[in-house]
């Protein structure tokens, strides 16, 4: 198969930096990168124009004006000039394991989609990351009480994958799904704009459809650089589109990815 990784950014080219060093790092690379940046600034474009030269792989940056936190828009435009039968999907404030991607292909599988977690770094550490540049970490590095959190054994997520709680958190941080089951659906549910309940709404609708989900807590690991909480002001009137779908049992949205649809080949 072949794979699409998507990163999501916002004007901190900072991260974006460990974050595309993290990605020319990986064990497997993704057969296509999109950067969806969600209106940043020329700083951001100049740091993805320099990157562009280290990767032999075909580099999209997908943008479109400022217009607040527009998460679902950029999303479903990146996913739109997505080429890969599967796509991984992740945020710009994170730095993914060199496994990453491998991890997620090993367990992408049919009639599923998978839900990862992450590492959140506290902000002590994360300014040390930011000083050193590093993307290498250590498994016990927060010590032997967080080696089960923070080590990679992917056998143990081999055996406790299925996750049967069909409406449990979603990070769109560390989630990858079939982008034929995504455009199944219309993608990204664009009535949601400002941060929350996104992720959740667009995977209540695959759930609706029968697709499953599996989550993965010991393999694709990611570290979460800290950073301060978004503005969480849309939050209630995106929980109620979210409540809605699940109660009506949703497959679809009026307004989502159609419009950014080209032929998929």
């Amino acid at each position: 198969m072949t794979i699409t990784l998507i990163v999501t950014t916002y004007n901190w080219e900072k991260a974006l930096e460990l974050l595309l060093m993290s990605v020319l790092s990986q064990t497997r690379m993704p057969d296509q990168f999109i950067v969806a940046d969600d209106g940043s600034r020329e700083d951001t474009r100049e740091l993805i124009d320099e990157f562009v030269s280290r990767f032999d792989i075909p580099v999209l940056h997908v943008w479109h004006k400022d217009d607040g936190f527009q998460r679902s828009v950029i999303l479903n435009q990146a996913i739109g000039k997505a080429t890969g039968d599967y796509i991984i999907q992740v945020d710009g404030d994170v730095i993914l394991h060199r496994c990453f991607v491998e991890d997620h292909e090993f367990f992408a599988a049919p009639g599923y989609f998978i839900r990862g977690h992450r590492i959140r770094l506290s902000k002590e550490y994360s300014k040390q990351v930011f000083d050193q540049k590093s993307i290498v970490f250590n498994d016990t590095f927060k010590g032997l009480l967080q080696v089960f959190k923070t080590a990679r054994m992917r056998w143990v997520s081999t055996v406790f994958r299925l996750d049967l709680r069909r409406h449990a958190e979603v990070y769109g941080c560390n989630l990858s799904y079939w982008r034929s089951d995504a455009v199944a659906v219309n993608g990204y549910n664009e009535d949601i704009s400002g941060w929350g309940c996104e992720d959740q709404e667009f995977v209540a609708r695959m759930t609706f459809t029968g697709v499953k989900r599996r989550k993965i807590r010991f393999a694709a690991k990611q570290y979460h650089l800290y950073h301060p909480e978004a503005s969480q002001d849309r939050l209630s009137t995106n929980h109620a589109i979210l409540a809605n779908t699940i109660s009506t049992r949703s497959t679809s949205c009026k307004n989502g990815i159609e419009k950014y649809q080209t032929p998929h080949l």
